[in-house]
């Protein structure tokens, strides 16, 4: 059995939920799927530059999980890019 989820502190709030290829339906496309810590830990780490240690302690998590959530983020946008896929934050 997994531990529960650790609450993070996460201060954005994205204007748009959705990114997809332009001129292709949204019904035809897969799906991946960016979590509000995922794209916090964007925003921390590639948006206002800060290194992972001061990241991790905005987000109240160590900085091995930072990492690690920085990393899956990181992984699940450049999928979405290169292989074509829509991209849908999710608000939890």
């Amino acid at each position: 059995m997994t531990r529960p989820k650790k609450s993070r502190c996460i201060a954005c709030n994205p204007h748009s939920l959705y990114f997809k290829p332009r001129g292709i339906p949204l019904a035809d496309l897969e799906e991946s799927v960016l979590h509000m810590d995922e794209l916090e830990a964007l925003r921390l780490a590639d948006v206002e530059g800060l290194y992972h240690e001061e990241a991790a302690l905005h987000m109240k998590v160590s900085r091995a999980t930072f990492g690690r959530v920085l990393s899956e983020a990181r992984h699940k946008v450049a999928e979405a890019i290169l292989q074509g896929r829509a991209l849908r934050i999710e608000k939890e």
